[in-house]
């Protein structure tokens, strides 16, 4: 079952990119929200250290995307 929240959060998170690229900044932060709210589930719900590390490497991944949206003009 944890893997399967991961995989959502995967989708999640490649919607959001998908978003990015098709200059959709307000749908992307939508996708930013969303994804963003699942990893803070996920680390609420976490026990393994391995899912500790997963969970930051998407940490680093959305703070970037989320300056990438903040920094594109609308």
């Amino acid at each position: 079952m944890e893997n399967d929240k991961f995989t959502v959060l995967k989708n999640s998170v490649q919607a959001l990119i998908d978003c990015l690229a098709a200059k959709n900044s307000i749908e992307a932060q939508v996708q930013l929200q969303q994804s963003s709210e699942l990893l803070d589930e996920l680390l609420d719900l976490s026990e393994s250290d391995e899912d500790l590390i997963k969970i930051s490497h998407y940490q680093v991944l959305l703070n970037q995307l989320h300056q990438k949206i903040v920094s594109k003009p609308e």
